[in-house]
């Protein structure tokens, strides 16, 4: 399938042809929400915790005699039926994260690419370099092109001024071609790649 080339300045640089394979797919609902649930899982931090009977700071010294108080007995205020007492069963640090072949995720990738391509949300660029990393400039060329939230994926590298341009401008990411993700993707308004970073991409999913 082919697909119009334009430079960052909005003008045209040609046309390149795009491999049916990766932007060409009837997207499907169901791959992208297991890889996006694969994503935010393994992000997850899973550091939250309770403390147990064993951890909760109280003495240990039995609150009352066993016998002749007329209520239930009772040895330790570290017991869960108490007012700062242990937690039963309580969440325990953890991992969240759990496998997805390594082949269902590059078909999500292909998938996420499909969809904004079939969206009309996929613009591929000449080449995502500047001279000098000026904040203004980029902001500026990114405005009149009408992107809001935009991902940039380039090659192998990303231009360092580029980037140093794209850090301080809202809804503007830069990845390189590797850290292209379904998640990233899919959370954005405009997809743009680099000639660079096409052909990057069809080497890493082919």
């Amino acid at each position: 399938m082919k697909h119009d080339v334009i430079k960052l300045d909005g003008g045209k640089a040609g046309s390149i042809e795009l491999d049916e394979a990766l932007f060409g797919l009837e997207p499907r609902a169901d791959i992208l929400h297991r890889v996006v649930r694969w994503q935010r899982a393994k992000a997850q931090a899973g550091t939250h915790s309770t403390l147990t009977r064993a951890e909760v700071s109280y003495s240990t010294k039995k609150i009352y005699k066993q016998k002749g108080t007329g209520g239930a007995r009772h040895g330790s205020k570290k017991a869960p039926i108490f007012r700062h007492g242990g937690v039963v069963k309580g969440p325990t640090p953890r991992s969240h994260a759990h496998d997805l072949p390594k082949k269902f995720r590059a078909l999500g990738l292909r998938h996420a690419l499909s969809a904004k391509a079939k969206a009309g949300e996929l613009v591929i660029v000449d080449v995502a370099n500047m001279a000098d990393a000026k904040t203004a400039m980029l902001a500026k060329m990114v405005s009149e092109r009408g992107w809001k939230r935009v991902l940039v994926i380039d090659g192998a590298e990303v231009n360092e001024n580029f980037a140093l341009a794209a850090r301080n401008i809202d809804g503007v990411d830069v990845l390189p071609t590797m850290g292209a993700n379904v998640y990233d993707i899919l959370k954005r308004d405009t997809l743009v790649i680099t000639k660079a970073g096409v052909e990057a991409l069809e080497a890493r999913l082919k």
